[in-house]
């Protein structure tokens, strides 16, 4: 490689590896993206984009397109699963003002398909699966299980809570399934047949379950939700493994008639098994560091996984800025060392799946700190502008 500004491959071609490798193409880095999914698939599935990610996306060029299909709700709210009281609610419409930019509930294949258009299509290499890497003094070699090789300067690994690089790196430790499962579905609204969910985003809390509802898109025609219950692990694991609907409807049968009026028109559903890690004390190692959920898998409570991901990323270019062959690991540690706190901290908050993230409740002293009853230390991060750990922490 005669440049000596380092190639870098990302593995995996999720929200984290595909803003990753916009971020670093945009500082004139050369970027592979590697893929184990034969094509890309629009899963039902909605995803929050809160401020903190939305300054990031913004960098990019993509808010104007996504402010164009997302919806933006007015409140989220926290009810009572039978009764429906209300117990929280916190203005949406006042994030843009106090934390610099909007939070939107968008499908996720939109927001994929988004940061997909901002890359090269032949950057980006379908059916990839990764089966293992070698790294040496000069670069990384990439080995996949088609039998192919490729060779770059450094390697990220993007590839999920099932991360082969993180195996490889850290031995093969499995996740921890949490012992719950999410039920998510997208559908098209007239369905509901007049039931209206609000322009906002309901989280209905049962005594060991609870669900969320509300748009994805700007027109309000395309409906989501997503759940927790408790259950055993299922034998396959899979983005798109089928749910039954009488399994979920019975789940839910003592919870309000909104709620119920949801699943009763529910065409179709996918279940998702929820697992997280413990926060690590290290993302990687020489040439090969790891970003998004294969270092910090996180419970989706907080809506902040993917958030946290695309956070990764622009850091990652930061700290690559200006960075020749020589400074690789230089770079990835002062990456880790900026990022590790925070996204351990999430983590680790997100595992509780509790209200007292945002907000202090009297009933549980144990979270009613000052800094987690302000959500603007999530909201209003600036990946762009937060200060990049010192040189003499990236040890």
């Amino acid at each position: 490689m005669s440049s000596q500004k380092p190639e870098i491959a990302i593995v995996g071609a999720g929200m984290g590896g595909l803003t990753a490798a916009a971020t670093l193409l945009r500082r004139g880095f050369k970027v592979q993206v590697y893929e184990q999914a034969e094509r890309f698939l629009r899963i039902g599935a909605g995803i929050q984009m809160a401020a903190n990610p939305m300054k990031v996306l913004r960098a990019l060029g993509l808010e104007d397109r996504l402010r164009q299909t997302a919806f933006q709700h007015r409140a989220r709210l926290h009810r009572d699963y039978d009764t429906g009281r209300i117990n929280s609610e916190f203005d949406m419409y006042s994030v843009e003002q106090k934390y610099g930019a909007p939070h939107l509930m968008m499908h996720r294949g939109d927001l994929h398909a988004a940061l997909l258009s901002l890359l090269p299509p032949d950057i980006v290499h379908l059916n990839k699966k990764m089966k293992g890497f070698t790294q040496d003094a000069d670069g990384v070699t990439l080995n996949f299980v088609d039998g192919t090789q490729a060779r770059a300067d450094a390697l990220v690994g993007a590839d999920g809570v099932h991360s082969i690089v993180r195996s490889q790196l850290f031995g093969n430790e499995s996740p921890n399934y949490t012992g719950r499962l999410a039920y998510r579905a997208t559908f098209p609204a007239h369905l509901l047949k007049g039931v209206d969910i609000g322009d906002v985003a309901t989280k209905w809390w049962g005594p060991d379950r609870h669900i969320v509802i509300y748009y994805i898109t700007a027109k309000k025609d395309e409906v989501y939700f997503t759940t927790s219950i408790p259950a055993e692990k299922p034998d396959l694991e899979s983005w798109s493994l089928k749910g039954d609907l009488g399994e979920l409807r019975a789940a839910f049968k003592d919870f309000h008639p909104d709620v119920r009026a949801v699943l009763d028109a529910c065409p179709d559903t996918h279940k998702w098994p929820i697992y997280d890690r413990e926060p690590q004390t290290s993302w990687g190692r020489g040439r090969v560091y790891l970003l998004g959920d294969a270092c910090h898998p996180m419970t989706p409570y907080m809506a902040q996984g993917a958030a946290s991901a695309i956070e990764d990323a622009a850091v990652l270019a930061r700290c690559f800025e200006g960075v020749d062959k020589a400074g690789i690991n230089g770079a990835f540690r002062q990456y880790e060392a900026t990022r590790l706190p925070r996204a351990s901290k999430i983590q680790s908050l997100s595992h509780l799946n509790k209200r007292e993230w945002m907000r202090v409740d009297a009933a549980a002293p144990e979270a009613a700190t000052k800094e987690k009853a302000d959500p603007g230390w999530v909201y209003g991060y600036d990946a762009w502008t937060a200060p990049l750990a010192k040189p003499e922490m990236a040890v």
